[in-house]
């Protein structure tokens, strides 16, 4: 292992610097989903699965999906699992990594999302799992802030960066 260049061991971007490396395109609205510390994420698509999927060491298939319209501009969800697509095209920095975490509303509900490590380099509009706990259920508004991603800074850029089957997943233009 190589040294280590700073006693620092996490550096978190801040709104500013967010803002200023372009990292977030396609917000609903710039100065409410831009926080101090991370980015909140809003809800495009909710969609059900209706297959099993397989994960393999070097193969995968995805379970099919589908998609749950909303009704006057809410998604009328009952107890389950869903995949949730967000709104805002990300790019992550080179040098950076993504987390991604549920509002705290989110949870108040009794609801949570799961999402997967951001890598260096991804460029797209994620997804993750919409976990409804509440036994009552949950109104989501379409383009509801349902989780926030927060970028930490690698001490050093990484070898390589993202360059998966996900790469500009969902980009338009």
């Amino acid at each position: 292992m190589g040294k280590v260049k700073s006693r620092c061991w996490v550096t978190a971007l801040n709104d500013r610097l967010i803002n200023e490396l372009g990292i977030i395109r396609g917000s609903r609205d710039l100065g409410i989903q831009l926080q101090p510390a991370g980015f909140d994420l809003s809800a495009s698509e909710i969609h059900r699965y209706v297959s099993r999927g397989f994960v393999g060491f070097r193969s995968k298939r995805l379970p099919k999906y589908e998609i749950i319209e909303p009704k006057d501009g809410v998604w009328y969800l009952g107890q389950g699992v869903y995949r949730i697509v967000y709104n805002e095209v990300v790019s992550v920095p080179d040098d950076t990594i993504g987390f991604c975490l549920p509002r705290s509303t989110l949870l108040r509900c009794g609801a949570t999302v799961y999402c997967a490590f951001w890598d260096p380099g991804y460029i797209g509009r994620g997804e993750g799992i919409l976990h409804v706990l509440n036994p009552n259920g949950l109104e989501l508004e379409v383009g509801a802030r349902v989780a926030q991603l927060v970028f930490i800074k690698l001490i050093e850029k990484p070898s390589k960066t993202y360059s998966g089957s996900y790469q500009y997943e969902r980009v338009k233009g």
